[in-house]
């Protein structure tokens, strides 16, 4: 197996050549310790998440992981995937910490140590949780636009606040705020996603004042105030000379960044065999699944700032965005541009080309033959004396809210360790939440000596939609539950110490990142914008 050391890894960073740096754990150890530029990408889902995260095939991928001894066999997988350029990362996670390598903590953070540099060299306007409560409480005239998911909005939100995702904030503040003396408070839960979605409204020329509301959720909460459950304010449309202001503005920002710009009828001309070019749609999820063009992925723009390590792993591919206003695709790629990335904004695509419904899916075939019914499973069970044991391979999350009566959780990665502590059984029936990643499984070399394994057909959906009972909670969790990260400011039951922690955490960031030296931001100036 090919090794790729340290320096060479740091030395195409630098260069800012194609390079995919893969940590193949889970996301919790994932999120304790990891290189800035290092992308997330589970053994346990390779096959389901591979072709969709890393198109090209050529690219060159170096993989590691903590000790945990998934490395080899990730890369041997992705090898059967079909990449061609795969090695191991020389010593894994320890490997690039003893030869001076800077270890992050948490999730998305290029993106979180970015916003972090953009506050300290724009110094982006905030307000405290105790000013932005005592503005309403006197009745200002003001507006608070909350800039994460509606999902995530509407779990938690500032009171009165509406939900307008990050990239729809230049869209859409003029309508919501006409009067430019509207105050208009930008928020998300932590930090990253208000001080970038009030920047774009500072960069954009929003006439109004404007702040982020200081450490999101969490500074609200912290400050001992009460927050909103359950709302659905949503901005309304966007009127006509709203909308010329806007796109006006977000093209001259992204012209200042260095954005490029390419007709659709010409994309074609950026693909090439030695380069990745991603394709995202920036709009809403909605408007997406109501007709798209041909190839472009789903990714909000503000979710695509947000989590690039997530939707393109590849540092040094090319990035194409688009939309159908021409505000949300510009301001998403001005950020892009300002984060290093090569960025083109598709101009002048008719509504015409908007009439894929069907999204984007690589994904490698799998073998059916190996399928059970639910309806053959519940039988099964049914029959006296049989001992299906049912493994639950989906997410821990959901595992513990609903889960197949009597079935097991197990992490994928985890499964070999996991059966000797399993029931004496007949056969094996692995299940996750659509049945893909189980299709995979069946297969795997933990399961080798069993005397029947199969997959759920359809998965734990396909178990609810035949109207099968469930059942919830932890009793049997074979796997200890480290899918998934616990981020400090998601929901409302998070201890104080550790959203305080968080906040601390970002607070350093920057820091960090002058230790790194890898990171080619380069944060774009009022000066430059002006000068457009």
């Amino acid at each position: 197996m090919t090794v790729t050391t340290y320096q060479d890894v740091r030395a195409a960073f630098l260069a800012r050549e194609e390079i995919a740096l893969l940590d193949v754990r889970e996301e919790d150890p994932f999120a304790q310790a990891h290189p800035l530029f290092a992308a997330n990408l589970p053994w346990s889902r390779l096959e389901l998440d591979a072709w969709q995260r890393i198109p090209r095939r050529y690219t060159r991928l170096v993989v590691y992981d903590g000790g945990e001894g998934l490395a080899a066999d990730a890369a041997e997988r992705l090898r059967a995937l079909g990449y061609t350029d795969v090695s191991l990362l020389d010593g894994g996670l320890a490997g690039w910490r003893d030869a001076g390598g800077e270890l992050f903590r948490d999730v998305n953070v290029p993106s979180k140590s970015f916003g972090e540099l953009v506050e300290s060299q724009r110094h982006t306007p905030s307000l405290a949780a105790e000013e932005v409560k005592a503005l309403l409480d006197a009745g200002t005239d003001m507006v608070v636009l909350d800039a994460r998911r509606f999902d995530e909005y509407n779990t938690m939100s500032i009171p009165s606040a509406i939900s307008v995702p990050g990239a729809e904030l230049v869209l859409r503040a003029r309508a919501l705020a006409p009067d430019p003396k509207t105050r208009v408070i930008v928020n998300c839960a932590g930090r990253t996603r208000s001080i970038i979605g009030t920047q774009s409204l500072v960069n954009a020329g929003l006439p109004n004042p404007v702040a982020a509301l200081r450490n999101g959720t969490i500074g609200w909460t912290l400050a001992g105030q009460t927050l909103d459950h359950g709302q659905a304010r949503r901005a309304g449309p966007v009127d006509e000379a709203s909308h010329r202001a806007a796109l006006a503005r977000a093209r001259q920002v992204a012209s200042a960044a260095g954005v490029q710009r390419i007709s659709l009828d010409a994309l074609n001309t950026l693909e090439d065999p030695g380069r990745t070019l991603y394709r995202f749609d920036v709009r809403h999820p909605e408007e997406y699944a109501g007709g798209h063009v041909r190839g472009f992925s789903s990714a909000p723009g503000g979710q695509l700032v947000q989590e690039t390590d997530v939707f393109a792993p590849v540092r040094g591919a090319r990035i194409a965005l688009i939309d159908d206003d021409g505000v949300r695709a510009s301001m998403t790629a001005s950020w892009f541009a300002q984060m290093g990335w090569e960025v083109y904004v598709v101009d002048g695509a008719q509504a015409k080309d908007f009439d894929d419904t069907q999204a984007v899916q690589r994904q490698p075939t799998v073998d059916s033959s190996r399928m059970v019914t639910p309806a053959q499973l519940f039988q099964w069970r049914a029959d006296g004396g049989d001992t299906t044991l049912v493994i639950d391979l989906g997410p821990s999350m959901r595992y513990v809210k609903q889960h197949v009566p009597g079935a097991w959780f197990a992490l994928r990665s985890q499964l070999a360790s996991a059966l000797k502590t399993l029931p004496p059984h007949d056969r094996i029936v692995l299940t996750d939440d659509t049945g893909e990643l189980s299709a995979f499984a069946v297969n795997d070399d933990s399961l080798k000596g069993e005397a029947e394994v199969w997959s759920l057909e359809g998965g734990h959906a396909a178990w609810i939609a035949a109207g099968h009972h469930t059942e919830k909670g932890e009793a049997r969790l074979a796997s200890p539950r480290i899918d998934r990260y616990r981020r400090p400011y998601e929901g409302t039951d998070n201890p104080r110490e550790a959203m305080q922690g968080y906040l601390d955490w970002e607070f350093g960031l920057v820091e960090q990142l002058g230790r790194d030296g890898t990171h080619g931001f380069k944060v774009l100036s009022a000066e430059a914008i002006a000068a457009a």
